[in-house]
């Protein structure tokens, strides 16, 4: 049988608890944004003209396009009691340990992707081992995501788009011409297989850092939050813990 690359693990979350977590997101994003207005704030912009902000311990990226609305928060975990125990749920850890062949597995980044009705922007066909991979190196390989739907995705409102088995093909090539030389050649992808995940609030999406994946602009009016978990092998630092070195990516094609 053909592996796809991912995994859906459907009504892992529902109810209040699912509610509390919905609650715990918008709790999170008016924190930040009254930390933000304070003024004491680093801030960042990236040669797409894409602007970071970073605020009491995590990293706002702006919209684009929407100024004053979150397109995502990372690292997350840390700014709530109901995030950071995803990070030891068996509902989680089972999976992801399977999906990287580990007996114990640990954190790597968390992140919440919030995508809002009308305004929540594209993310173009890339890898997460590319944006991971001026940090990790080659153990960037050996991340893989836990994304939990707080809401129903659809095409409409950003669902996201993956290419089945092309986590089997290692690094994929980039676009060299893109500002920020993250983003990957969509005419060297294989784009006839894309396949868009549709899946209710409460389901988990599971993929590894090769997965070719993607999501278009939220142009309806619902919104499409997501939770992102990122786990690795036990005992290796977190995301935030490593340099960032961008001469790194010169090792990827």
């Amino acid at each position: 049988m053909n592996d796809p690359g991912y995994r859906v693990l459907s009504g892992l979350f529902g109810g209040a608890e699912l509610a509390r977590l919905g609650e715990a997101a918008e709790a999170v994003q008016r924190d930040v944004l009254a930390k933000a207005a304070s003024g004491q704030t680093s801030v960042q912009v990236w040669p797409d003209g894409h602007r970071l902000e970073r605020v009491d311990g995590t990293t706002v990226h702006w919209e684009p396009d929407a100024p004053g609305a979150i397109r995502s928060l990372s690292p997350v975990s840390q700014l709530h009691p109901a995030f950071e125990a995803l990070w030891t749920d068996p509902r989680l850890t089972g999976p992801m340990a399977e999906l990287l062949g580990c007996g114990e597995i640990g954190p790597f980044v968390s992140k919440l992707n919030f995508k809002r009705a009308g305004v929540g922007s594209e993310f173009a066909w890339h890898q997460d081992l590319t944006f991971w991979y001026c940090c990790a190196g080659p153990a960037a390989r050996d991340v893989a995501t836990a994304m939990i739907y707080l809401d129903d995705a659809g095409a409409g409102n950003g669902a996201l788009s993956v290419i089945p088995g092309s986590h089997r093909d290692g690094p994929a090539p980039r676009d060299h011409a893109e500002p920020t030389g993250l983003l990957l050649d969509a005419s060297k992808l294989d784009a006839e297989r894309e396949r868009t995940v549709e899946l209710p609030a409460g389901s988990v999406l599971v993929f590894p850092s090769t997965l070719v994946h993607r999501s278009v602009p939220n142009r309806s009016e619902r919104d499409r939050r997501t939770l992102l978990f990122c786990f690795q092998p036990a005992g290796r630092p977190r995301l935030a813990e490593l340099p960032y070195r961008e001469e790194m990516l010169a090792d990827l094609p």
